[in-house]
This record gives C-alpha cells, structure tokens and sequence, in this order.
C-alpha cells in the first residue's frame, strides 16, 4: 500500500477539526523533524530554532546521545509507579543535586511531569510543612495554569477569566519591570526599592508572618517579558523570608539546566532558594519535572501526601540525565553566555537603525527584546507580524510580555547560526518598521 504524503494543509486541517482551540499555535507552521537547532516542515523546509520549545531543548532537537538513551531505555523498561524502584529515578535526582544549591547536597527530590504540577507541589508542600496559609506571588509571573499554580500565575487576566475557584491565600505583589515600571518610578538605579517595600507593606498590612508559608518568584520572569529584577530585590526577598521564618520558593522552570549562563539563575545574585522548582529542559524533551529542597525540609512531608503516576519515569529520566550530562561535558553554560552575549550586542547595535526596539535585556540565551510604537507603548500588532514574517524567512521565533522577542534558542547553538537568525530577525524587523 502507498503511503500517503503528508503536508501542511492536511495537517493544519486535521488540527483545527479535532484539537481544541485553547491549544493555541503561533504560526500555520507543521513540524515534521528536528535536528540541532533546525526544525523541519511537512513540505521539507528549514528554519533556525530560536524557540526550543520555549526554552525546553536546551541540548537540540534529537541529540543523538539522547535518542540513543531513549531508544536503550524504551526496549528495557517504560513504567513501574509505586510498585517498586528503579534505578533511573535515583540515578539522575543525585545527578541534579551535585549541580543544584549547595545547601541541598543532601537534600531530596520529587520528580513530577510538568512545570505546573513542580509548582503545585512547591505550593502544597510550602503550606503543609509551614501549617501556614499564605503565598505571596508577583503581577506578570507565569507558574502554570493548573488551579493550585494558576493562583500564583498573574502574566495575563485571560488565564483567570471566570476561575473564581482558585486556591486561596494567594497575595500578589509587584514585580521589578525596571524599563516599564507598573508603579511609575523613574530611576533605573533604583530600580526594586518600591517593590521591595510593596512586599514588606503587605506583610505589615494583610499577610500576618504567622500565616506567610513563603514567597513564589521567577528569577527572571518568563512569560511576563524577560524581566531581570536587581539582585538587592532578590536579596532582600531572602531576608523577609528568613526574618519571617517563611520560605523561598523560585520557579527555575525556565531558567534552569544552563538557560542563563548559569546552570540556574540563583547563581546570579547568588541567593539559595529553600524550594527549586524545576522543568522545561530537565526532561531533555520528554515531560519531566522536579522540586528540590533541603532533607529537612523534605522530611517533613507525611509518606504519601503527594505523589506521582508518571513523574519520573525511567524514560524521560534518562533523556534528562543524558543532556544533563552533554551541558556539562560541552561548556554549554559558557556557550550560553558567549553566545548570548553576541546576540544581545546585535540587538543592541541594531537599536541606533531600528527605533521600535524599546530595550534589550537578558542573561545568557534567555534574551527579550521589547518593540514599542512611536509613543513608546507596547508594539503588540507589530511584534505577531514579526512572528509569522520571521517564520516565512525561516527562523522560529515566539513572544514573552505583549511585545516581546522571547530569544531561547538550544544552548549549544553556534554564533555562526545565532548570527545568521539575528539577521534575519533584525531585516524583518526593519522591513516591517517601514
């Protein structure tokens, strides 16, 4: 019999009639394969990668060091659950603890499925070992959109619409946008100051330190646009958090395995969570996610109050071990930094020509480049033409914020390519200005 040949049509097609319009594709774009950081379509087409499945393929589409660890995996063991151990799991928590915070050396790890699920456990365990009620989150954080995870999300009112059910004693304070400042403060110098002081307020004011379980913070904040908050702002969280005896919650989902330069971005203001919450490229493109904390901490947690069906499958444990392993054994994190560091420059050049680039920030390969309209509002008819028209020229690019370049390519991207997607996002960019 003839196999039938697929295309883009057929599958854009098949999507819209049988997928459920919550799911939300960017482009009209159907991807058949994948290899480094190219993507091909159904009609045989390349494009430069700057996406990595939003941050997730840290090490490439199909390393062939990780397909060779699947493909071993798969023919010996898929799934146990409860029923019994399996090497797998231990191997790569202990893995992630050499490289995580050093007060967790001798902490303890739950593997989960997803960055929402590492949040709602964060979230629960905070509560239940505390016996407080409390979560202090940050307007424009994304932690997931589960109920538990949803309740600390606040990126974007659309999540929330009609979801008056959310968990409880969640309070929300104002995150650092040292470019676009929610509150009206001017001094970039002094940039986290209020916001700092908007967090000591609201303890002082409606979270009793009684009830305050922790505080939940992006590092840098992902889908609220790339923020980097000044590392006094996070210092000064540590404090609150130590002097309130509560707990500091940081959501790595993103930013973790490589992403900023560093293997998390803890390290760049050099302040230790008490729960790391981690996903993305944990699971070296298989569905994988984690919290770590300390073993007393984690000790605390009756046998059995949480758990997992598929967290922490041999499978998707072995893909992660692996990549794990190749970002080390191949300098990605200093990849990271050289590369980003040359993209950035480029953006930052290209601002002189190009005035719809309002600002450029980021760490590493986690780089946002924020357009704004004339009257320096935020561009956001422009940045979704730059989406599709950089698609169409071949690179892969999404948003963060409502106008901003989310720039994520996989870490081990080369400045040969990153070189060659930067210009053409940079000539769309300009072509689309005039």
């Amino acid at each position: 019999m003839n196999k039938i040949k697929l295309t883009q049509k057929d599958i854009v097609k098949s999507h819209t009639e049988s997928v459920s319009e919550t799911i939300y594709f960017i482009t009209d774009i159907a991807f058949k394969s994948g290899k480094g950081y190219y993507l091909y379509d159904y009609d045989g087409k390349e494009y430069l990668d700057f996406a990595a499945g939003i941050a997730t393929c840290n090490v490439g589409h199909c390393h062939p060091e990780v397909v060779e660890e699947v493909q071993d995996q798969v023919a010996k063991l898929m799934h146990t659950c409860i029923t019994g151990h399996h090497a797998e799991y231990a191997e790569y928590a202990a893995e992630i603890k050499k490289v995580g915070p050093p007060s967790m050396k001798d902490g303890k790890i739950m593997f989960l499925n997803s960055g929402s699920e590492a949040i709602e456990a964060a979230l629960k365990m905070a509560r239940m070992i505390s016996k407080r009620p409390i979560i202090i989150s940050f307007l424009g954080a994304f932690h997931g959109r589960t109920m538990g995870a949803l309740s600390a999300t606040a990126s974007a009112a659309k999540y929330r619409m009609h979801l008056s059910g959310l968990l409880t004693g969640v309070r929300h304070a104002i995150y650092p946008y040292c470019y676009r400042c929610p509150i009206g403060h001017d001094s970039v110098d002094n940039c986290g100051e209020a916001c700092i002081n908007i967090v000591k307020e609201l303890i002082k004011h409606i979270v009793p330190k009684e009830d305050l379980a922790g505080i939940l913070i992006e590092p840098i904040a992902g889908e609220g646009g790339y923020l980097i908050p000044p590392n006094k702002f996070i210092t000064e969280l540590r404090q609150i958090c130590d002097d309130n005896e509560s707990l500091l919650i940081y959501d790595e989902i993103q930013t973790g395995f490589g992403r900023t330069g560093k293997m998390f971005a803890y390290e760049h203001a050099g302040v230790e969570p008490d729960i790391l919450a981690l996903g993305k490229a944990i699971g070296g493109g298989l569905p994988l996610s984690a919290i770590l904390a300390r073993k007393n901490l984690m000790d605390k947690w009756a046998k059995g109050s949480h758990g997992s069906t598929f967290g922490g499958n041999p499978v998707a444990c072995r893909a992660g071990r692996k990549t794990l392993e190749i970002i080390q054994k191949d300098n990605l994190v200093d990849n990271a930094n050289k590369v980003g560091s040359y993209i950035k420059e480029q953006f930052i050049l290209a601002k002189d020509q190009i005035p719809a680039i309002g600002d450029v920030r980021g760490l590493g390969l986690m780089i946002g480049v924020e357009l704004i309209n004339k009257d320096g509002s935020q561009a956001n008819d422009l940045i979704l033409d730059l989406i599709k028209e950089s698609a169409k020229r071949g690179v892969i690019i999404t948003l963060c914020g409502n106008s901003v370049i989310r720039i994520s390519p996989p870490i081990n991207i080369t400045r040969e390519a990153a070189n060659k997607g930067v210009d053409i996002i940079i000539q769309t960019l300009k072509d689309l200005s005039q």
